[in-house]
């Protein structure tokens, strides 16, 4: 019969073995193995850029691929970021499909004739618990031609409209028997048909949209037009020192913004202009 000490000295080491605990955005020890492991892919040059240095993006990813009982290392290589939003790449989200257990792989049926309007494809599959044949949305090459997906600049619809036809049949199959699986996020490939790329006012310093800059309307780049020489007789640029000055006095982040974006400030050379960084990124942290 064992002992009370014996029993103790078992209670003992069982406490004094290490513990397995699961990523977790809920618990302490869950949240902290996160951030650890985060802080892990981070550092790899594997990653995409997106998470390259970037401790919250990973952890998100991570929190992703758990809901998704998915490898997190792919989950960031299908995590495509289209002018600042979040997608899934097509491929990705059908093999999650495909992937899940709960149907068969996903089919592609086509009709009509190929180059015309009424080519189109659908995905169907069936669904394992039932048998029943889960058919999706008929994509048409009219239907791409009415959402104007044609006449976008560098569409993958003019140059491969059959896999074009197939992605977005199998994304829409999965959004309506399979939503879950999306996590509400749409695919890259929709994102470029349907975002417009113009972009709201964003708060980071560099990306002010202002009445003198212009945006490319085919990459979302903001492009800043050349600042106006100053006129004879008209007043002195402001010296760096007082620029740096004004930037340290500001009365809050948005007017330290407002006057890195004036002209005065876009006329330095660049030693000048690399001194006026650093005293904003001193007084105002990281654009």
């Amino acid at each position: 019969m064992a002992t009370v000490m014996d029993l103790t000295t078992r209670n003992e080491a069982s406490q004094q073995q290490p513990q397995n605990y699961a990523i977790s955005m809920t618990t302490l020890q869950g949240f902290e193995l996160a951030q650890r492991a985060a802080k892990a892919l981070s550092q790899s040059t594997l990653v995409p850029k997106e998470y390259q240095g970037n401790l919250p993006n990973c952890i998100v990813a991570l929190n992703m691929a758990q809901r998704l009982n998915a490898d997190p290392l792919m989950v960031m290589q299908n995590l495509v970021i289209v002018h600042g939003r979040p997608t899934w790449s097509a491929q990705f989200l059908i093999a999650t499909a495909n992937s899940c257990g709960r149907f068969s792989a996903l089919r592609y049926e086509f009709k009509g004739d190929e180059g015309t309007d009424d080519w189109g494809c659908r995905a169907w599959a069936i669904e394992k618990d039932t048998g029943e044949r889960l058919d999706g949305t008929w994509v048409t090459i009219g239907l791409a031609r009415k959402e104007g997906w044609l006449e976008k600049n560098g569409s993958k619809w003019k140059t491969m409209p059959q896999q074009m036809l197939m992605y977005r049949a199998g994304s829409w199959w999965v959004r309506a028997y399979a939503p879950e699986l999306s996590m509400g996020l749409t695919t890259a490939e929709e994102a470029a048909d349907f975002i417009d790329v113009t972009p709201e006012r964003p708060a980071s310093l560099g990306e002010i949209v202002r009445p003198d800059e212009t945006v490319n309307q085919q990459t979302g780049e903001i492009i800043k037009a050349k600042p106006e020489p100053l006129k004879a007789g008209g007043p002195p640029p402001l010296s760096v020192a007082t620029l740096i000055k004004r930037v340290n006095n500001a009365a809050c982040l948005n007017d330290a913004v407002d006057i890195m974006a004036e002209p005065d400030s876009h006329a330095l050379n660049a030693e000048d202009a690399s001194k006026l960084m650093a005293a904003y990124r001193e007084r105002w942290g990281e654009a």
